[in-house]
């Protein structure tokens, strides 16, 4: 156990390797993980969590690039997760166009790390939730969560997020109708990346005029900008943005939010809990390969058995 509380005491203080390591064995779901997520636990809740989603394209990762620069000159610490497809191959993660991000890479102030979703719905994994907690841990001041693509799945962001930014640009097909597949109702600020191209303002009023429609939403109204990534035109408002809606949070919107996030987290940590439990004890019986080729035979279906298992817990 040493070990662990090392790698603890070294993300408290935000000791780089330390932390590096520590996200690493939670990814591999080292047998230290759970504990030393658990201890780090007590230390989240400070730093600010940003989540950016938006089309392969439309220009995230240099968004991100330049929001890091701008933070960093403003004297705040920043930690970067940037979930990846994972390769149907080796299980890692591709490696998206973070060039530009990782001129960062030897500033002490800024950690980024590049994970597998390992294909988990939204493209987010529960490692990727403990990473944020690491990061924010270990005295960053900005988290920043960069996902895979954006769609009906995308809305997974707003469980690990306290802002949530749409990155889309013009050109890049139907993003309108991206947003009508379900991102508009979690999107705290959308942006129009590549507002140098030919139809960016269309693409803005094309927004505005689906968020007007949007009479159901209630309190924060989603601000909508153009920027250009390239040049950082539009970035010092988009911070100006992301600071509007964290003082909104703090009266009283981010607690409301916390309780949501804290219910869903425990929920599925109940469910992954039984289920391993289950599974494990169903291996020590010997019984797990019964069933599956019970199942294979067409015996029985994967619903009836996990219906007659949970009935059997039931009556424990």
């Amino acid at each position: 156990m040493r070990k662990a509380e090392q790698l603890v005491q070294g993300v408290l203080q935000g000791n780089r390797r330390s932390i590096a390591k520590t996200i690493t064995l939670i990814e591999n779901n080292e047998p230290e993980a759970p504990k030393i997520v658990s201890v780090l636990y007590q230390q989240t809740g400070k730093a600010h969590v940003i989540g950016v989603t938006g089309p392969t394209g439309s220009g995230k990762s240099t968004l991100i690039e330049k929001l890091i620069r701008e933070l960093r000159r403003r004297g705040k610490t920043v930690g970067v997760v940037a979930v990846d497809p994972t390769s149907p191959f080796t299980g890692g993660a591709f490696l998206g166009d973070r060039v530009r991000m990782q001129e960062h890479s030897t500033d002490e102030g800024v950690f980024i790390r590049s994970m597998a979703n390992r294909n988990a719905t939204g493209g987010l994994a529960k490692a990727t939730k403990d990473a944020v907690r690491v990061l924010d841990a270990s005295g960053k001041d900005i988290v920043i969560v960069e996902t895979v693509g954006a769609g009906q799945s995308e809305v997974e962001i707003v469980k690990v997020s306290h802002t949530v930014i749409v990155v889309l640009a013009p050109g890049l097909g139907d993003d309108i109708q991206a947003i009508k597949a379900g991102i508009m109702e979690i999107a705290d600020i959308f942006v129009v990346n590549k507002a140098d191209r030919q139809n960016a303002d269309k693409s803005l009023s094309e927004i505005q005029a689906m968020l007007e429609m949007n009479t159901e939403k209630k309190g924060w109204k989603p601000s909508v900008l153009k920027t250009t990534a390239l040049t950082g035109e539009g970035i010092t408002e988009l911070l100006a943005r992301i600071e509007e809606h964290k003082e909104y949070l703090k009266k009283g919107a981010l607690e409301a939010s916390r309780k949501d996030q804290v219910e869903t987290e425990l929920v599925e940590a109940i469910k992954q809990k039984i289920a391993e439990s289950m599974v494990e004890d169903l291996k020590r019986k010997g019984e797990w390969e019964k069933l599956k080729q019970k199942i294979l035979a067409k015996e029985t279906d994967p619903y009836s058995v996990a219906d007659r298992l949970l009935r059997k817990l039931r009556r424990n």
